[in-house]
Formats: C-alpha cells, sequence, structure tokens
C-alpha cells in the first residue's frame, strides 16, 4: 500500500436486501485497504438512510441520489473526500453513475455489465481517458487463484496451440416466471429497460470475459441461437453460441439461467495441442490438467508449484479452501493498490494491474449487442454468423 491511511469509498446501490452490495463491500474491506464514509443506497430515502445506519455512517454523507453524492463529495476538502466509488445498482443506472464521478475525478469500481447499451460503454472509456481515472469492473471469477493458474499456463505454452475453448454458464432461478410475483432480483434483471439484455447480460458476460481472461484471445466470429423459454418474460433467459477465436480455436459458450437445479454452475475447459485444463466454479480450489502423453494432473491453490501470479492470490496455506469473496477481493485489492498509487502520485506496481479495466467492459457490452443480433437475424430465432471483431476506445 503507497499511502499511510485507508482509501474511503462509497456506494451507489446496496441497499437493505441487496446480496451483491454486501459482498462488494466485504471484498472491498477485506485486505484492510479501503473503508465506507457515504453511500446513496437506493432510490427511496428512507432505505438508504436505514443502510447507512446500519453501516454507522455519518448521516451528512447518506445522500439521496448519485448526483447528489457526486457534487457533495467533490466539494469536500481534498483530505476528507471519497477516493473512489462503487456502484451496485441495476445496469441502466451504471452509465449515469459512472459518469458523474469520473467526470468529477473520482475512480470508479463497477459491477457488470459495465452499460445496456455499446454507446455509453464507449464514452465511459473515451471519459476515463480524459480525465485519467482509474476504472475496475468486477468480473470475480477473475480472481480464482486457479484460473490465473489457468491464465499463465496458456500463456506460457503448457497447453501448446489452443484449438477448443468451451464455457458454460449455467444457473435455474428464473425456470418459473418469478418476475412476477414481485421478488426484487428478477424483477429488475427480467425487466430490458433496466437490465438491457437478460441471461445473456447477467451471466453469458461472465462467461465470454472468463474464456477471453484464460485464453488470451477475443472472438471474431460469432452464431448465437438466444432464446427465451419462460412465457411472458421480456428478456433472453437462454443462449447457446458458436464461437471462432482470434488465435484460431474454436469455442462454444452456453448460459441459461432456466436450467433446473442448477445453482451457479460456470465450467471453463481450454484444449490445446499438448494439454487441456479444467475448471469449475462449483469446486474452485482444484485445477485438472491432462496431458496428451502423460498422467493429469490436479493443482490446488497454496502450494510453490503454481506460478507466482497464482501464489500472489492465493490467501490461505494449502488444505485450506477459499471461494468467492476471496475472489471477489483479489480483484479489489488489485483496483485499490492501483488506486492508492494513484492518490499518492506514484506507479502502480505492474502485478496490481491484473483486474478487468473500462476497455474489458466494453468489450463485454460488444459481446451482448453482437451475440443479440445474431440471434435476432437467423431465420428462426436460430441465429446465423456474424463478424464479432472489435477494438474499444483507448
Amino acid at each position: 500500500m503507497t499511502l499511510n491511511r485507508k482509501l474511503r469509498y462509497g456506494m451507489i446501490g446496496g441497499g437493505p436486501g441487496a446480496f451483491i452490495g454486501a459482498v462488494h463491500r466485504r471484498a472491498a474491506e477485506l485486505d484492510g485497504l479501503a473503508e465506507i464514509v457515504a453511500g446513496a443506497f437506493s432510490t427511496d430515502p428512507a432505505k438508504s438512510r436505514a443502510q447507512g445506519e446500519a453501516l454507522h455512517l455519518d448521516p451528512a454523507r447518506v445522500y439521496g441520489s448519485y448526483d447528489e453524492m457526486a457534487v457533495a463529495e467533490a466539494a469536500r476538502p481534498a483530505g476528507d473526500r471519497i477516493d473512489f466509488v462503487v456502484i451496485v445498482t441495476p445496469n441502466h443506472v451504471h452509465y449515469p453513475a459512472a459518469k458523474a464521478f469520473v467526470e468529477r475525478g473520482f475512480h470508479v469500481v463497477c459491477d457488470k455489465p459495465m452499460t445496456v447499451t455499446l454507446d455509453d460503454a464507449e464514452a465511459l472509456c473515451r471519459l476515463v481517458k480524459e480525465h485519467g481515472t482509474v476504472f475496475a469492473l468486477t468480473h470475480n471469477y477473475s480472481g480464482y487463484p486457479l484460473v490465473k493458474q489457468a491464465r499463465a499456463m496458456v500463456a506460457d505454452g503448457t497447453l501448446g496451440e489452443l484449438r477448443k475453448i468451451v464455457v458454460e454458464y449455467t444457473q435455474g432461478w428464473l425456470g418459473q416466471h418469478l418476475e412476477a410475483s414481485g421478488q426484487k432480483q428478477a424483477d429488475w434483471r427480467t425487466d430490458p429497460t433496466r437490465a438491457g439484455a437478460g441471461a445473456l447480460g447477467d451471466i453469458g458476460s461472465h462467461a465470454e470475459q472468463l474464456a477471453r481472461y484464460v485464453s488470451g484471445q477475443r472472438i471474431e466470429r460469432l452464431l448465437a441461437d438466444v432464446g427465451t423459454v419462460v412465457k411472458g418474460r421480456r428478456v433472453d433467459d437462454d443462449a447457446n453460441l458458436l464461437l471462432r477465436y482470434s488465435g484460431g480455436a474454436r469455442g462454444i459458450l452456453h448460459c441459461s439461467q432456466v436450467a433446473s437445479g442448477e445453482e451457479n454452475r460456470i465450467n471453463l475447459r481450454v484444449y490445446g495441442s499438448k494439454a487441456s485444463i479444467e475448471w469449475a466454479q462449483e469446486e474452485p480450489n482444484r485445477l485438472i490438467v491432462r496431458h496428451a502423453d502423460g498422467p493429469t494432473q490436479v493443482m490446488k491453490p497454496g502450494h510453490a508449484y503454481l506460478t507466482p501470479v497464482a501464489q500472489r492470490a492465493a490467501r490461505l496455506p494449502s488444505g485450506h479452501p477459499e471461494a468467492f469473496f476471496e475472489a471477489f477481493a483479489n480483484v479489489y485489492a488489485n483496483a485499490l493498490r492501483t488506486i492508492a498509487a494513484r492518490v499518492a502520485g506514484v506507479d502502480p506496481d505492474p502485478a496490481d494491474l491484473d483486474f478487468p479495466t473500462v476497455q474489458d467492459g466494453a468489450i463485454g457490452v460488444h459481446f451482448i449487442e453482437t451475440a443479440l443480433r445474431s440471434g435476432r437475424e437467423g431465420a428462426g430465432g436460430a441465429g446465423h454468423w456474424v463478424d464479432a471483431t472489435y477494438v474499444p476506445p483507448t
């Protein structure tokens, strides 16, 4: 840490009953790098005040809106205002909230997908560059030690030439018309005005980023069969994609929120000419390595045989399971150390730059829009091949 104090942050969203807000707060504070001092936790002022009281915040720094918070925090003395803001609202608020803070020079940590439209994503890329702020996107699955190990093994040639990439993210919680009951999460996640896309945006974006992070390859062409299984639903809830990657590998991406009995299954397999790797989020402390001409290996975190970047991401000795919160905190830790370096006026440690950026966010939004377009334009909803190459503003 390059500062002699904790970073100060505020939160937009994450009010009473919001699961992901509590996850972000735990992750941001797990390493003692930051403390929450302000927030606009809900569009309902009473709920926002209640969350502020629960977090023991100064009532004067619990705001009624993100605009009010951005203006008020920017007006505070430099030694007292927040250093960064965390945005954990429904998707349609991400862009205007991030814009309000970036334009005032604040650093941003934002939940995914970054924006609802590609135009907004590209505008945010340009704003971040113009104001020189740090922008981190919480694709938390890239924070697992063995995901980082897999990435390093791809990069150092252990797998050989990549041939096939298979990634799956399946859930079953939206198998019925849950939004009709008024359930909070289902209500906004299936509302196209607030969520944008459905399964593709909510979980397909995670699958795409995980495959890209590990393989180092971007999608060049795709064919998407995108559907809505539950009658009356206004967004997609199931999608099956065929992919062609920049390095020549072929791929399959499947995401569904109507897979009965599934909880949060994220599986990744990457096949090369020499070996393959397999990682599953529900068993995150095992990385299976299958060799074309040797025995199968099972790697676990906390061991000296892992690459330095994977060892750095492990928080416990071998045999002590660690998972979701720790991986989330790994994304935060790198982002916060980078923000601290900026605040201190020094260059960040290159190792700390390993977190998803605003450009990663734009790539993700482009993927969502391209997959939806492929699904719409194909005969009978079965999709057709479309160009998926994209370079975000830098």
